[in-house]
Order: structure tokens, then C-alpha cells, then sequence
């Protein structure tokens, strides 16, 4: 079966979901539709598109190809595609397509639909890092997670976009088109933590205390909102106030993750 996922996604699906032949990364995207987990959508208007080759599909992509070689060759199993190839072609494309330069760390989209590469900041890229493959050179990491810290983390989670960028929203709120227009722009996410906290100690692993700090704040949300449980969303300023649902199964499953992650 995963195998079989693997050929479809190189030989290309609906949604124009498929691995691009000169580079091995995958591209997506199809008029009037969100395929990310930034998925919010008013009547015709998809907020955040991203169509083209979406930074965190594209690490996930190469910790599948990873996993499917090394499983391969552990149950001697054809995979009908040469992994080992692939997964190489990807690496390299990657850190050479997604590395933006001026800001030190990751495009959001390359080969976007208007052609160019997106430089909004977001925490998408953290998955790059964070895996336990990860695609992106250990030299990078520290630009990454750092810039990352700078513009997106709070101590609920992490923004959706830099408060510089012209379409950040500090506030969800409003009517249902105005929410859904903040809900990935800028908008705080808790999910995001976890994998921001992996990057953290596998970048910092001497600096495990301010990790072990960077969940304080979750922990603390336990007696806010819904009792015991975490918010799905925030503000994305203080004072953070929680929005959306108020028990969500990611939100508490990753701060489960990250503090087991950084220890008492």
C-alpha cells in the first residue's frame, strides 16, 4: 500500500498533485481549492492557496521516501520506484529551491502559480527541521528555528505569518468571512509547539531549559478555556485571548509530545 502511495504521487494524481520530473519535489494545486492544512475558504475566495511546492509537503515527502527505502530493504520488497535515487533528487532540490537567502530561512512555496517563490514567513518550514529525517542541511537549522523564535513563537504556540507581512491578522474574530481571513494569517496555532520544540532541541540540545519554558504557557492555558484541554486557536497578540473550539485533539496531543520532549 505505501508503496503503491508513493508511485501514484510520482506518477501524479487528481489535484495536480504529483512529483515534478526535473526536480523529484512535489507540486499541488488546482483552481478553487486549499489541499494544505491551511485550508480556509469563503465561499470562492481560498485565503492562503498555495499552489505550487508547499515547503512542509515537501519535508513530509522525503521522510516517506526515507522510510519507505529503509523499510524496502528491511523486508526485501520491491517499491517500484528507485528510492535511493529519489530521495537524494529531493534533498538536494530542496536546500537549493527553498533556501531564501535575504531572510535566512525557508520559502513557503517555491514554483508558486505566479511563477515566483513565496518568502512569506510561516512556521510551515519548522518540519524541515523537526523530522526525525530531516531534509534540511544541519548549518541551516539554526537560521531556521531562530528567525522562526524572532517573528512566529508565543507562548501559546506559533503565528501563521510574520506580524510584518501586509495580510497579518493579530485578532480571529468578526464575522465568518473576517475569521476565516485570520485563521492561517497570523492566528496562533498550539499544535505548531510540538514540532517547533523538536527543532529547538535538536538545535539547541544544550538548551533544554528554554524549552522546557516554551510549554509554560499551554500548561498554564489547562485552566482557561475549556477545562483541562487546549484551545484549538489564539490571537496572535497579548494577551492571546483563546478562539475557535475549545478542546482539540492535536493541540492537546502535541503539548503531551513536547513535554515529554523536554523532561521535568
Amino acid at each position: 500500500m505505501l508503496a503503491g502511495i508513493v508511485q501514484r504521487h510520482v506518477a501524479g494524481t487528481r489535484f495536480g498533485i504529483g512529483a515534478d520530473p526535473a526536480d523529484g519535489l512535489l507540486r499541488a494545486g488546482a483552481p478553487g481549492l486549499q489541499l494544505t492544512w491551511m485550508d480556509a475558504k469563503v465561499d470562492d475566495w481560498v485565503v492562503t492557496p498555495r499552489r505550487g511546492k508547499p515547503v512542509e509537503i515537501n519535508a513530509l515527502w522525503y521522510q516517506a521516501l526515507c522510510l519507505l527505502d529503509e523499510w524496502a530493504a528491511k523486508e526485501d520488497f520491491d517499491a517500484g520506484v528507485d528510492l535511493a535515487d529519489l530521495k537524494e533528487t529531493v534533498r538536494e532540490s530542496f536546500n537549493r529551491r527553498f533556501w531564501y537567502e535575504p531572510g535566512s530561512y525557508l520559502f513557503d512555496v517555491v514554483d508558486a502559480e505566479d511563477g515566483g517563490d513565496d518568502p512569506s514567513l510561516r512556521p510551515n518550514q519548522v518540519l524541515a527541521v523537526s523530522l526525525p529525517r530531516p531534509v534540511l542541511r544541519a548549518d541551516r537549522w539554526r537560521p531556521v528555528v531562530e528567525t522562526v523564535a524572532r517573528h512566529l513563537l508565543t507562548p501559546v504556540g506559533l503565528r501563521t505569518l510574520d506580524p510584518g507581512h501586509p495580510d497579518y491578522k493579530p485578532n480571529y474574530d468578526g464575522d465568518l468571512r473576517a475569521r476565516d481571513g485570520a485563521y492561517h494569517q497570523g492566528t496562533v496555532w498550539p499544535w505548531l509547539l510540538g514540532p517547533f520544540v523538536d527543532a529547538w532541541l535538536k538545535t539547541f540540545p544544550e538548551r533544554r531549559d528554554e524549552a522546557r519554558g516554551m510549554v509554560r504557557g499551554l500548561h498554564q492555558h489547562l485552566g482557561q478555556a475549556g477545562l483541562g484541554s487546549i484551545s484549538e486557536i489564539f490571537d496572535a497578540e497579548e494577551p492571546f485571548e483563546p478562539r475557535g473550539c475549545i478542546a482539540q485533539a492535536w493541540s492537546v496531543a502535541e503539548l503531551i509530545r513536547a513535554t515529554a520532549a523536554v523532561g521535568t
